[in-house]
């Protein structure tokens, strides 16, 4: 039985060590030699895992008879890495199993006995399966829900549908309204929203990159002048991963020298701290930097030099290189170009390559995880041949245009014909007569028109009485619109409230009448089939459609008690009654109709 892979975990607060071997997957309490919760590959059945950037790292199995499963903490400094293999270990088995079952090779385990559980006093005893943290947890990739949801199903995912009711307020409004009142039922109020699911399906599967943000811990000012850093894995994961010589400090240290706590306080407090700095510290914090006979050891002369200390692994093309043209100053004679040149503040140097390195670590991953289809062509060839040479290294995938279609060609019949026929009209228009018209004439008419007209406007004299008139009426319009804005609404909200609520109920019904009546083809999933099904549903929407113009009137007197008008709640809904009306005439006629417009019928 060989081991696949291990990590420090605590399961019911008890630390110990969790394996993953060929055929279980066991824990076992510090200091025992007897694993005490020991699963069978095939009897793992799911798999949860906390929320990246949660304080604990947690990993729960559910069980094929047992949905409670068990839950694991992950304790060491790279948590969250081991974490992620347990999970890709166990999804890989998940998989195998679910695939074995539904061929018959695999049979569902039987119920066995109570599985053992450590006490603190390290007695062994019966205890319950604990409970699921669903506050902070989220499902593994690729893995179904106990609830029995296929894989890749996101239009039967509940998970998935109650992401979109949470995110959708007015949605999961008119979800209780209906559903949970059993007036429709989860299928029903899917159909026609398919859309959504798969929206939310495609957001969840993006893969999240890596945070632009450079690791950069901030301390917090608590009571009494003291300062704290609140230290999470996903916290150490990021500063091992941004300073390697952190993580060579704590391999070296911890635990023959430090313990972990220690270990971090002293860091904090360390002049190799500060040097990692990605901004100004705050000066409350400046006082706590102290020697480290430790942390000393580790630090590095501060890269200010002109040179770079660490150079550049791959060679800089020449039409992108800055330095390029150095050799062209130093055979001619020009000035040297230092517009662009680093180093005239030598103190934000170290700074400034920190955030380069950053950049590059950020842009090779997201290259790695693209593959070659993002990496920019560099071709060699003759120098002299345009098509091959230097020309393609300033040659960037990312600016050329999308590639487009040409389309469908359009067939016409007599498309010579058509051509013709458009010129002809179009030289039609051109040779119809024009009016003509005699320059010398018009001249003589303006001139006509213009006499006895003079520019007094200097002594132009407004009647004060008009002006007066037409002052007091822009007054009264503008002290009208303000009165418009501060004014309440002649709703209350509870009435405008019990309209929405009538309103969205009704457009649910109809949407579900009218697709019941003329079904999507292809598009129906888990929805009615057969014809007598398409009936009962209609039938059924039409019984809460006949109530909605009671609903209506019943809103009216409840306006009219508090005093609105109720012209204004009629004008109102009466789009809503009118859309109803139409569809209760629609089925009273097509019920009556014999042969093909009986009810569920499809019009051609």
């Amino acid at each position: 039985m060989s081991t696949v892979c291990t990590a420090r975990a605590s399961y019911k607060k008890i630390p110990g060590l969790l394996e993953l071997t060929s055929v279980h997957l066991q824990w076992t309490q510090d200091g025992k030699k007897a694993p005490a919760v020991r699963v069978a590959h095939i009897e793992v059945s799911s798999l949860f895992s906390s929320k990246e950037g949660a304080a604990q790292v947690r990993l729960k199995v559910g069980l094929e008879n047992d949905s409670n499963g068990h839950n694991f903490t992950f304790t060491s400094p790279v948590a969250l890495t081991e974490r992620e293999t347990f999970k890709a270990q166990l999804t890989t088995i998940i998989s195998n199993n679910r695939a074995a079952r539904e061929t018959g090779i695999l049979q569902p385990p039987q119920t066995g006995a109570p599985i053992t559980a450590p006490s603190p006093d390290g007695a062994a005893h019966r205890a319950p399966a604990p409970a699921p943290s669903l506050a902070s947890t989220s499902r593994a990739e690729s893995v179904s829900s106990t609830r029995g949801t296929p894989v890749n199903d996101p239009i039967n995912d509940f998970r998935i549908r109650k992401k979109v009711l949470v995110k959708t307020p007015e949605l999961a409004a008119l979800h209780r309204e209906l559903v949970m009142s059993g007036q429709i039922t989860e299928t029903e109020f899917w159909e026609g929203r398919e859309h959504l699911l798969l929206a939310q399906a495609a957001s969840d599967s993006q893969k999240k990159g890596r945070p632009g943000q450079l690791v950069d811990p901030r301390p917090q000012e608590v009571e009494g002048g003291e300062v704290k850093i609140v230290i999470t894995p996903q916290l150490v994961h990021d500063i091992f991963d941004e300073y390697p010589v952190v993580a060579k400090a704590y391999d070296e240290n911890v635990p023959s020298k430090l313990s972990e706590a220690e270990f971090w306080k002293r860091y904090f407090q360390s002049k190799l701290f500060h040097s990692h700095r990605a901004s100004i510290r705050s000066t409350a914090t400046q006082h706590v930097v102290k020697d480290d006979a430790i942390f000393d050891k580790y630090l590095e002369k501060p890269d200010d030099e002109l040179v770079p200390r660490k150079p550049r692994d791959d060679d800089v093309d020449m039409f992108i290189d800055l330095e390029a043209t150095r050799e062209d100053h130093e055979e001619t004679g020009n000035e040297k170009d230092v517009t662009m040149q680093a180093g005239k503040q030598r103190g934000a140097l170290p700074l400034i390559r920190k955030f380069n390195e950053h950049s590059e670590r950020l842009l090779k991953s997201a290259v790695s995880t693209e593959g070659t289809s993002k990496r920019r062509r560099v071709d060699t060839g003759d120098a002299n041949d345009s098509s091959h040479g230097s020309y393609w290294q300033i040659d960037l995938a990312d600016l050329h245009n999308p590639e487009s279609s040409a389309g469908i060609l359009l067939e016409m019949q007599d498309r010579q014909r058509y051509f013709e026929a458009r010129l002809g009209a179009a030289t039609s228009a051109e040779q119809a007569p024009r009016p003509t018209v005699h320059l010398p004439v018009a001249l003589q008419q303006m001139r006509r028109d213009l006499e006895g007209w003079q520019a007094h406007l200097s002594q132009s004299k407004i009647e004060r009485k008009a002006a007066e008139a037409a002052l007091e009426s822009m007054t009264k319009n503008v002290a009208m619109r303000l009165e418009a804005h501060k004014r309440k609404a002649d709703i209350p909200e509870e009435i405008f409230r019990q309209m929405r609520t009538c309103q969205t109920a009704a457009n649910e019904f109809l949407r579900q009448f009218w697709s019941a009546i003329y079904p999507p083809a292809g598009e129906t999933l888990g929805g009615p089939t057969t014809l007598a099904q398409k009936t009962t549903k209609a039938t059924r929407m039409v019984g809460y459609l006949t109530k909605t113009p009671e609903k209506v009137a019943a809103i009216i007197r409840a306006a009219e008690v508090a005093g609105v008008d109720r012209g204004r709640v009629q004008t109102g809904m009466q789009p809503t009654l009118d859309a109803v009306n139409r569809a209760l005439e629609f089925w009273e006629t097509r019920k009556s109709a014999p042969g093909p417009g009986a009810p569920g019928a499809r019009r051609t």
